[in-house]
């Protein structure tokens, strides 16, 4: 079994025209259950809950202090490698930009590791390129042995892999994966994703079950808005998430909604995602799946990743980098995407603080 079976029965839907058909009185009927189906989230999604997003908010916020209490946990990214083999439209990292690639040796991934943990995060993203050539699964298990040392929880966001090379990673130490589908609409995937591996739709939509089939701990999912309209998107996000926590019952399943940020390239987003709306789908996920974490990362502004903290958010990057040796090297490389909240971490945990908030540096370690 896959989700790509039940997303071919969803893309069949005439959601252009249900989105349009729900009314304020169908939005109340959502707002007044206390589980939600997959035709209350639509109603959470559609233009008429845009005059309900008090609401929304308000039972968002109480729901995510039920299950999570008034905490934020905190990570870091960390870039070790820009190497690419697919042709994206929309990434600075596609193979076809001239710019000077990267790769860190165990030894810089040392420092670096060293550097980053000096903050006092606890939590960690590796992030690389897309290309086994250049980063393969024994690099990668490599330096996740190297951070171990430093970091008791690390999560990859890498090329997708098959079970048993995650099943490689788990050993050396990972607990934690994340892979964005980037868009769901499966022809705007094909048309965006010109050359590569990461072409294989089908075989990228099932990476969070190979992961964790793998026993991969925290399984984090989601589409980068901006690349097809957002209500479809968040949607078939929220309904890939169901399928997975409702599968993987030990697996921790958590959702992120990135937007579009400036890049290498002359390819502009086809849908501009408003705040409203970002806000809008933020209370939709956790309404509709009140367990599951809710990521946002640095590409937000400031003031809005501040509000946020009250709508559903459990998980924020801080004094983040895009950059491969970003923590520790005064040359580093080219940035994935621009960073648009940079303050510090101290900042950050200021700012959780100043809002009633616990910033959470540490809350996994596998005692062996």
């Amino acid at each position: 079994m896959s989700f790509y079976y039940e997303y071919e029965k969803l893309k069949e839907l005439p959601l252009d025209q249900y989105f349009q058909d729900f009314t304020e009185a169908d939005v109340k009927r959502a707002l007044s259950k206390r589980r939600l189906d997959s035709d209350d989230l639509l109603a959470l999604l559609s233009p008429a809950a845009e005059n309900f997003l008090e609401e929304m908010a308000q039972r968002s916020h109480e729901l995510t202090v039920q299950h999570f209490g008034k905490t934020i946990m905190l990570f870091n990214p960390i870039y070790i490698a820009d190497h690419c083999v697919n042709l994206c439209t929309y990434c600075s990292f596609s193979v076809t930009n001239q710019f000077e690639r990267k790769k860190l040796s165990m030894e810089e991934i040392e420092v670096e590791a060293k550097a980053l943990s000096e903050k006092g995060l606890k939590h960690i993203l590796i992030l690389t390129g897309e290309s086994k050539v250049h980063t393969p699964v024994a690099y990668i298990a490599d330096a996740v042995r190297v951070l171990k040392k430093y970091f008791p929880s690390v999560a990859i966001e890498i090329n997708p892999l098959d079970t048993d090379e995650y099943k490689q990673l788990v050993d050396a130490g990972i607990d934690g994966l994340t892979v964005y589908q980037e868009v769901y609409n499966e022809d705007m995937y094909k048309s965006i994703h010109v050359k590569g591996p990461k072409r294989d739709y089908r075989y990228r939509m099932d990476t969070p079950e190979r992961g964790c089939e793998a026993g991969i701990r925290q399984v984090n999912i989601g589409a980068l808005l901006g690349l097809e309209n957002w209500r479809k998107e968040a949607y078939f996000t929220a309904m890939h998430a169901k399928y997975l926590q409702s599968k993987y019952l030990d697996a921790e399943i958590s959702l992120s909604l990135p937007r579009m940020r400036p890049h290498i390239g002359e390819f502009q987003p086809p849908e501009i995602v408003e705040d409203r709306h970002l806000v809008q789908a933020i209370t939709a996920f956790r309404l509709f799946l009140p367990r599951s974490g809710i990521t946002l990362s640095t590409r937000e502004p400031q003031e809005l990743r501040d509000n946020l903290i009250y709508l559903g958010v459990t998980k924020m990057s801080a004094g983040a980098s895009t950059e491969v040796g970003g923590y520790s090297q005064c040359d580093t490389g080219q940035a994935q995407f621009d960073i648009s909240d940079e303050r510090s971490l101290e900042e950050i945990q200021k700012m959780i603080k100043e809002k009633g908030y616990q910033p959470v540096l540490k809350d996994w370690e596998l005692l062996v």
